[in-house]
């Protein structure tokens, strides 16, 4: 009788492990990416927007964070396709963020050109990876290659965006460590809601 190796080679069959009760379908997990993708997407439209409504047209940022918003409402509209193509419900909280969303851009904005900085920097780090998180996982699944190919030209764009406003002294704002931090504790709350609501 042979006995069987006690260590998996590369040539091994491996089967996933079987879903538990209460786990979500590939399908419904994706459904939720989608949802949250959508929901960070619109909130980033309007941060932007809040920027520049203070800032204004003459800003010397204001050329830079239009084009970065050029690209947030791209994805936006990828998005919204994607909601009413798959049949995806949209989250509760979308009023919330377009007066949130605004509301962040807005307030950065008025702490001067800085802050602003720092506040897409720290909210397209958040997203970054939570991009990174999803690619992984579809990945790993091979579920929906054309998504994770959105989801990752969408995350190299969003790394650009971070990039640049790190360029343009996002760090040198009177209070970085603490205004970053804060920022991402709300994006990820907010990521966490939208997933759920």
């Amino acid at each position: 009788m042979t006995e069987k190796p006690d260590t998996m080679t590369d040539d091994t069959p491996f089967d996933p492990p079987r879903p538990l009760p209460g786990d979500r379908s590939m399908t419904a997990e994706i459904d939720r990416m989608v949802r949250v993708d959508h929901a960070g997407e619109f909130g980033a439209v309007r941060i932007y927007q809040g920027q520049l409504a203070v800032l204004g047209d003459r800003h010397p940022k204001s050329a830079m964070i239009r084009h970065m918003l050029a690209q947030e409402e791209v994805h936006l509209d990828r998005f919204n396709k994607l909601i009413k193509d798959r049949g995806v419900r949209p989250t509760a909280l979308a009023p919330f963020w377009d007066v949130a969303g605004f509301a962040l851009g807005a307030a950065t904005a008025l702490m001067g050109e800085k802050a602003a900085m720092a506040c897409t920097a720290a909210v397209e780090e958040v997203i970054d990876g939570h991009y990174q998180a999803q690619r992984d996982r579809l990945t790993a699944t091979n579920a929906d290659p054309d998504f994770e190919k959105t989801i990752a030209q969408f995350q190299a764009e969003e790394a650009e965006h971070r990039e640049t406003a790190i360029e343009h002294g996002a760090a040198e704002t009177p209070g970085y460590a603490a205004l970053s931090g804060a920022i991402k504790v709300g994006c990820r709350a907010a990521i966490w809601l939208a997933k759920r609501v």
